[in-house]
This record gives C-alpha cells, structure tokens and sequence, in this order.
C-alpha cells in the first residue's frame, strides 16, 4: 500500500476506498456489553497455504476481513453484543505515523458517537503493535477498555493462537474493571500495558513482555478477568496531547550506538529535517565519543536529543557528560515508544524543560 493511501484491503486483496468501508453490527443478547472490534491486519488476519503455513503466509498479501475473523470464533458472541469495522487490513508495518493519528481520531469518534459502547478492540500486526498501542495510550480520551492483540501464527496454521487472542482481547475489552488502565495488550493469555510491553522473540507464541515490571494480569481460562498491577505513569484521558488538531506528526528518527560509531548517521539525520532525535544508546544510555560529538552539535542547533538505551531494562539516568550537551532522558522508555512521546510532544512545544517533564509522567 503507498504511502498516504488510505484505501484496506478486502480478502481478495481489492483495495476498499474509505467511504466504502462500513461499521457492521451483529445482534446478540440486549444484557452483553457492546464491544467494538477494529481489523487492521497483520498476521491474525493473515490466510496461509496449508496448516503447516507457519513463515510465507504474508507472502500473497491475502487476508481475511475483520467479520470473517470473528466467523471464526462464535463463542465471542457468548461475552458481547459485537460492532465491526475494517479500519484496513494490511502487515504491521504499513501501519505508519498518519495512521496512528487516523486510528486514534476514529476510536475517540466511536465512543463519542456511541456512548453505549463498554470498550473497543482492535487487532493489528505484531510488528508494531507495541507502537501502535503506546499511541493510543496517549491519545485516545477514554476511561473505557482499549484492548489490542495479534498473533504469531494466523487462523489458518494448527495450533494457531489467533482465535484465543481474538477471544480474549474482546473479553477484556467487555470487563468494566479493565477500564481506567490506559490502553492494553492482550496476548498468550497475558494482560500488558502498552507503555511498557515489546516484543522480544521473532516467532514464540510469549513474545510480548513487559521486562522489569511484569504483565498487568490474566485473561485466565477460568473465565475471569484479573489485575494484580496498574501502570503509574499518566495516559488517555489524563494525557495533553489532542490528536483531532495534529494534520502532521513532526519527523523524529533513531540514531544507534554501537562499538566504533561516529557521527556520520547522526549529521545526515539532522541533515534530513529530523525536528528530534532518538539516541538508543548503550548500557545506561551510553556511547562513544564521536556520537556522542555528533548528538551535541545536534542540540546545539536547537533540535532535542532524547537518550535511550537498548538494553532493554532499566532506566537512562542523567550522566553528567550528556546532561551537560543539554540531552533529555528517556527514564526506562524503550528508544520506538520515546520517540512517539516526542514526537506528541513537539506537537505542544519545543521548550526542552517541557519535554522532559513530559518524558518524566508519560
């Protein structure tokens, strides 16, 4: 799909322009919570050759719709009275920055427009399902459950995970207690916050985990629905970003340390009009001189800097050597999801004090 096209893709891989694309509903029970279902792809919605398709199911694009994956599981219409729509249908990594803001601006009108409804679901690729979901964090204005899955297997493959993801994604977006948590990521059984879950193996039914801090809860095979933890940090309702005035994201890009870096991927970033950089450093946020050079000259053109470390747990703390270039820090923020936070945050201002704050409660 170009970029900029805003057209899904149906089961035969037609492109389906926007005002084709319809909200279905599907009556069940009056007492059911209503939970709207959201398709935008990735391999949950993926067709593969044969049962044993566990790699080049992507490979002919072919997918099936959002009504066709929820066919595949009728026991959903046992916990919610369902609404569908296909927002598109296409590999999670085509899901880009615009879309974010798209997706975010369509959840906030469905819960304005349906007030009714106890909480919304959404499938997506798990390529960037983590990115999508950290957006929605900040963006979407709601109490109510934003619940977001994927799979690592499609429908079609034995033992796929997809229909139990798909069940349990709706089954927590219909508890009102999973409501007020900011949005969540719900896989493997598994409840996480989207702020601070990632994915951590290429193909492993437990990829998505949350490091140091653990899941949030269980969606359990008793039925029943349980946290045990809540995320601190300020998100949906509480958060100042307001997606309906942004027409553009400002551009920010990840620079990587690594043994024998220099500088040279650094300058041509900001040569490129990057408004912030990303720095994923190593260890506590560290890295060699020249990048460090580069990341300073960067700065001192009035372009923020955020460290970020890849380690994959913990915080960058402020070192003295990289507060005194002017840098900002990420705290325990993986370098995709702060460079989503700045990328909002340049939305509201370009006073590095501010970003900090923000860097700090989000």
């Amino acid at each position: 799909m170009a970029q900029g096209d805003h057209r899904s893709k149906g089961p035969a891989g037609e492109l389906i322009p926007d005002e084709r694309r319809c909200v279905k509903r599907e009556g069940s029970a009056p007492s059911l919570p209503i939970v709207h279902v959201v398709g935008t792809g990735g391999s949950i919605s993926c067709i593969g050759t044969s049962r044993t398709d566990l790699l080049d199911y992507n490979y002919g694009a072919r997918h099936y719709t959002i009504d066709e994956m929820i066919a595949h599981v009728p026991e959903l219409r046992q916990i919610a009275s369902l609404r569908s729509e296909q927002f598109m249908n296409a590999y999670g990594g085509e899901v880009s920055p615009e879309r974010w803001v798209e997706l975010a601006r369509r959840i906030n009108a469905i819960l304005r427009e349906a007030p009714e409804t106890a909480g919304i679901a959404i499938t997506h690729g798990t390529s960037t399902l983590e990115e999508t979901a950290y957006f929605l964090n900040l963006t979407v204005k709601t109490r109510k459950p934003i619940v977001m899955t994927g799979a690592m297997r499609p429908m079609t493959a034995m033992s796929n995970d997809a229909e139990l993801n798909l069940f349990d994604c709706v089954r927590v977006a219909a508890t009102e207690h999973a409501g007020s948590r900011g949005v969540l990521v719900v896989l493997n059984n598994q409840i996480q916050a989207a702020r601070e879950v990632t994915k951590t193996s290429t193909s492993r039914l437990d990829t998505f985990k949350s490091a140091d801090l653990g899941f949030l809860g269980y969606a359990d095979s008793d039925g029943e629905v349980v946290f045990y933890r809540d995320t601190t940090r300020l998100h949906t309702y509480r958060t100042e970003f307001n997606v309906e005035g942004i027409k553009t994201l400002p551009r920010v890009e990840i620079a990587f340390a690594y043994a024998g870096v220099d500088g040279t991927a650094v300058a041509a970033l900001a040569q490129a009009g990057c408004k912030g950089l990303v720095a994923a450093g190593l260890g506590s946020g560290g890295a060699p001189r020249p990048f460090l050079d580069a990341l300073g000259k960067v700065t001192e053109a009035g372009v923020p800097v955020v460290v970020t470390s890849q380690a994959g747990s913990g915080r960058a703390m402020a070192r003295r050597a990289a507060a005194e270039r002017g840098f900002l820090f990420a705290d325990n923020l993986l370098p995709r999801k702060a460079r989503i936070l700045l990328m909002l945050a340049l939305t509201c201002t370009g006073d590095p004090a501010q970003i900090q704050r923000m860097l700090k409660i989000y």
